[in-house]
């Protein structure tokens, strides 16, 4: 069986939950735990269903990159102590 992001030729601008987490590599648990901690973005109303908007995705994935904002490695009991995995 094939994954839903293999049959998607490219993603839409605007997208339900599932597809999102998949857009993020993410199950939709772990999406909503990063919306919850307001790492990813709130979805908007769009026709009668909550949607997430593909660049507003990229934007909070592109901070969490390259921002200054949260590092999860200096919480992680594996990574915590490791000085190749703290952010420069």
């Amino acid at each position: 069986m094939t994954k839903r992001q293999d049959r998607i030729p490219y993603w839409p601008a605007m997208m339900a939950r599932q597809m999102a987490a998949d857009y993020c590599g993410l199950s939709v648990a772990e999406f909503e735990r990063e919306i919850v901690a307001g790492r990813l973005p709130l979805p908007v109303k769009f026709g009668s269903r909550e949607r997430w908007h593909r660049q507003s995705i990229d934007e909070h994935l592109d901070r969490i990159v390259n921002g200054p904002g949260y590092d999860w490695h200096a919480e992680s009991p594996i990574y915590a102590g490791d000085l190749r995995y703290q952010r420069k």
